[in-house]
Formats: C-alpha cells, sequence, structure tokens
C-alpha cells in the first residue's frame, strides 16, 4: 500500500488524482489539503484547510506527495519532500521554477525524487527514463497555444477573462489556464524542466501543437526524436505519477491513431512575451525566476478581477524583471522575502480599484 497525501485536493489535479487513487486498491489517501475549500465530501485519516504544510506532512508519514497548490505557496510542501526523500508527484510547477537551486540542494540532501506531473514532463520523464542527459541533443516542450493563438495584438486589447478561460482542449485550474492564454505556462515549463533535467535553457525549444496530443518530444544526439502521444487528460500523468513505476491501468482508451491532426508550429513571442520572459529570466538566474513568477501571479489574479488588461499582464511582469536584482538566496528565508517584495511592488503598478 502507499500512502498518498494529496495538496490542492479541491482543484482540477486533486479531483482528478481522488479519482485515479479511488481506483487502484494499492493506494490510499493518509492526508489531504486545500487552501480555503471546505473537504467535505473527501474521506481521509487527516484533513487540514489552510495552515501549516509541512507541519502536516511531518504527521502523515506519506510515501507520496501529490503537490497540487496553486502557486509559490506550495514551495514548503515541495522542499520538505525532497528534504526528507520522500517521492514528490510535482503539479506545483511554480514552486520548482521560484525554488530552483535550494530544490535541488535539498533533493540532494534527501534523495528526493520528483516525478512530474505536468503532462509536459511527465512525457519528457518518460521519454528519458533510464537516458543520461549527454546523450540528449534538446527538448521540447509543446503546447496548445491556448485560446488567443493566432490573435494579434491589437485583437487582444480588449481580451476578456471569460474568453482567456476558455481553453481549446484543457480544462484546468483559473491560474494556469489564464498562463496558457499568455503562454507564461509554457515560461513556466521552460524553468522547470531546465531544474527537472538538467538541459540549459537553450537547449529547450517551445512548439505549438494545437490538438495537444503531442505532450512533448526528445532529440537525442543521434539524430533520433522521440516523443510522447496521448489524448489530453491529466488522469494519465497523474497514475504515472502515483503508481510509478508500476504504470497502473487507466480507464482511456487506447489513441486512435487514424484521428489525429498533428501539425506544429511556433509560438509568437512577439504578441505573446510571456514565453520570452521567462526564458531570460532563467538564463539570468538567480532570484529572477522567482520575480517572474510572483509577479505574474500577481497580474493573472489582477486580470481575473478585472484591475488589469491582457496585454497588461506581460507589461506588469517586464516591469518586475526590470526592477529586481536577482540575488541567488541562500535559504528559503531569502526566497520568500524576494517573493514578498516582488509582489509588494508590483501591487503598486496596478491601476488603483
Amino acid at each position: 500500500m502507499k500512502r498518498v497525501a494529496l495538496l490542492g485536493a479541491t482543484g482540477s489535479i486533486g479531483r482528478q488524482a481522488i479519482e485515479i487513487v479511488e481506483a487502484h486498491p494499492e493506494l490510499e489517501l493518509c492526508v489531504v489539503a486545500s487552501g480555503s475549500t471546505p473537504l467535505d465530501g473527501i474521506d481521509a485519516p487527516l484533513k487540514q484547510v489552510g495552515g501549516d504544510l509541512a507541519e502536516l506532512l511531518e504527521r502523515a508519514k506519506p510515501d507520496v506527495v501529490l503537490n497540487a497548490v496553486v502557486g509559490f505557496a506550495g514551495i514548503h510542501a515541495t522542499l520538505w519532500s525532497l528534504e526528507h526523500g520522500v517521492d514528490l508527484a510535482l503539479a506545483n510547477k511554480e514552486s520548482l521554477v521560484a525554488a530552483g537551486e535550494l530544490a535541488l540542494a535539498a533533493r540532494a540532501r534527501g534523495a528526493g525524487r520528483i516525478l512530474p506531473v505536468d503532462s509536459e514532463h511527465s512525457a519528457l520523464h518518460q521519454c528519458l527514463e533510464g537516458r543520461d542527459t549527454e546523450q540528449v541533443d534538446s527538448l521540447v516542450l509543446t503546447g496548445s497555444g491556448g485560446p488567443f493563438r493566432g490573435r494579434t495584438r491589437d485583437e487582444l486589447v480588449e481580451a476578456s477573462p471569460e474568453e482567456a478561460l476558455a481553453h481549446p482542449t484543457w480544462r484546468m485550474g483559473p491560474k494556469i489556464t489564464v498562463d496558457s492564454a499568455t503562454l507564461a505556462n509554457k515560461g513556466l515549463e521552460l524553468i522547470e524542466a531546465h531544474f527537472l533535467f538538467d538541459i540549459p535553457h537553450d537547449r529547450i525549444e517551445v512548439v505549438l501543437q494545437p490538438t495537444s496530443i503531442v505532450h512533448s518530444l526528445v532529440r537525442f544526439r543521434d539524430g533520433a526524436t522521440l516523443a510522447h502521444l496521448g489524448y489530453p487528460d491529466m488522469r494519465v500523468p497523474i497514475s504515472y505519477a502515483l503508481t510509478y513505476p508500476e504504470r497502473a491501468a487507466t480507464s482511456l482508451p487506447p489513441l486512435d491513431l487514424t484521428t489525429l491532426t498533428l501539425a506544429f508550429e511556433s509560438p509568437d513571442v512577439e504578441t505573446f512575451p510571456m514565453l520570452a520572459l521567462a526564458r531570460a529570466a532563467g538564463e539570468r538566474g538567480g532570484t529572477y525566476p522567482c520575480t517572474y513568477n510572483a509577479a505574474n501571479e500577481v497580474a493573472v489574479a489582477a486580470f481575473l478581477s478585472g484591475r488589469l488588461p491582457f496585454l497588461g499582464v506581460a507589461e506588469l511582469v517586464a516591469d518586475a524583471l526590470e526592477r529586481a536584482d536577482g540575488v541567488p538566496a541562500r535559504d528559503l528565508a531569502d526566497l520568500v522575502e524576494v517573493d514578498r517584495r516582488t509582489r509588494a511592488l508590483a501591487g503598486e503598478r496596478l491601476p488603483v480599484a
């Protein structure tokens, strides 16, 4: 029996994770947590709404932590899991983006294992399994392009939150869906892939694959390219991470190859500058990725509440990066301070409500 700690239990990933656990007798929930939503309909020995996640994990003693918390708030659970050598099923990309080197150091100390839950990074993990990174030429992250793919900047001036939340292929929470619309999600995934797989940023490419069938690819030094294909359904990477290395069965049908369209295209980084901003932040290193993440969280919340136009999201993040010093964090306290300071400065730049 594998004891699962589910953090972010009431979100999209959390709800699907519960479905996976209920379908597999070898999995059991030992604890569930949410940020603010009641957990009345979920059966688990330990439940917590809000509060200290690291302390909760200490009490629960899980075998695997599924971190599906939204945003920087998931960082404490990520570091706890890695420090304690507990398998980390990571859906909270922001914590790895922001923590970066601190997370890698914690993994080295505790020998914690990261099993990515993002569909793109799960795909890369599967394509790379058992292979040295020296054999890799480059990684290719795919994305649908979101609901605004193909639009011009002029067409996005009046883009509404409702339009941004109408994702063409995935059903996700509001923050990640807006990130998909701005291409910030691909930017965060690029930085995350760098830390997960130890590949330089300039050898990580992003391409759009609108039907979301090809989840990512790996190019190898011998000229071969391996791709991971599957329907756009998060139950697959969730199941892979929770049952690894067994690859348990799911209820999804086999992929029907005769119905697929696999066209690819380059992202429009001029209309959607969040991807280029993330690449620059990742290459600069230090706490620039933390600044990028914090400013983006502020900007997305402001857009969803109607305080910021869609194109203002990238403008706010670019401004935060210009004013940041990027000094590397010595410890978690340093990182938390960078996150706090960035949020405060970004908030000052928002239009008055």
